[in-house]
């Protein structure tokens, strides 16, 4: 696997910013980079100092080096972007949604790669931006300043062609959905069943499944989901939930969650946008979510306790 890689821009590339360089936003950034795109990764200084001066370092099964990108901690930087990847965590959506506002080209499409279902409307809400959904696959975590570690997937389901033909032409797997509705409830099932589980039990996803009792909360907290989007009236992929759970784990068997990832950090998580937002949802809809209430509520005092923050986000 080669150490170092020069790419060199296409011009017939649209140019492309990341609003939020974590681990999502570097994967993708970074792929799009390596295949020739004219790539901005905008993101905190300790990762941008270390992107400006070396470039994205990347460790996948297939690749491991340095790929050249541009890098600013300034939102201003998406100015020239035909393309907008909005990688933000649900946390900060509605003040980055406000910041890009101002600098944003005309014609210029915003694609939110975030976890939870709502953060379209809520960018809208927030800045009147007409960003566009998409579903993100992929285990993936920030190893030190400007290092990804990529641990599996890194798919996408998009509703639009001219946004997976971009990513299609880096040599990312994208489906086009016409129920990206249904196709973001599917992820936010996969986001309970696992995310809250793995930071509780500091453990991987193919551990949850094999050990019975973890097994059994995690299908109970998809049973809930599942119960939730029928309720709000979602038309869910015609698939079993729980059996779709189970595939996740064999295809992500060593990720580890990413509110897991933001506790060991010891930074806020965004679990009130996943298990959070379903037992908010059932509590409008009558629909009982006493695991997702559980484990929602398990996280949510271990994010104080090891973030020092006494307030909530619910």
């Amino acid at each position: 696997m080669p150490e170092n890689e020069r790419t060199t821009s296409s011009p017939d590339w649209p140019r492309i910013a990341v609003l939020g360089a974590g681990a999502v936003g570097c994967y993708f950034g970074g792929l799009l980079a390596r295949a020739g795109a004219p790539v901005t990764l905008i993101g905190r200084a300790n990762h941008v100092q270390a992107l400006a001066e070396k470039g994205l370092f990347l460790e996948s099964t297939n690749f491991r080096g340095y790929i050249p990108v541009s890098a600013s901690t300034d939102v201003a930087a998406v100015r020239d972007a035909d393309i907008v990847l909005f990688c933000v965590k649900t946390l900060d959506t509605e003040d980055a949604a406000r910041l890009l506002r101002p600098h944003l080209a005309g014609g210029a499409v915003v694609v939110s790669l975030q976890n939870g279902v709502d953060n379209v409307e809520r960018i809208r809400s927030a800045s009147g931006i007409e960003a566009l959904p998409a579903v993100v696959y992929v285990a993936a975590e920030m190893s030190g300043p400007g290092r990804l570690k990529h641990n599996g997937r890194g798919d996408l389901v998009v509703r639009a062609d001219n946004v997976a033909a971009v990513f299609r032409r880096a040599g990312i797997p994208c489906v086009i959905s016409t129920n990206i509705e249904g196709e973001l409830w599917m992820k936010l099932i996969m986001n309970c069943a696992y995310n809250a589980i793995s930071a509780l039990a500091r453990s991987t996803y193919q551990r949850i499944v094999e050990d019975p009792g973890a097994r059994h909360v995690m299908i109970q907290a998809v049973k809930e989901t599942v119960a939730v989007a029928s309720a709000a009236g979602v038309q869910l992929p015609q698939v079993d939930a729980v059996e779709a759970a189970l595939q996740l784990a064999r295809a992500m068997a060593g990720a580890i969650s990413s509110t897991a990832q933001d506790l060991a950090r010891g930074k806020r998580t965004e679990i009130d946008s996943l298990n959070g937002y379903v037992v908010r949802r059932g509590e409008e809809l009558g629909v009982p979510t006493p695991v997702n209430h559980t484990l929602h509520a398990l996280v949510k005092v271990l994010e104080k306790s090891m973030t020092g923050n006494s307030g909530t986000d619910s």
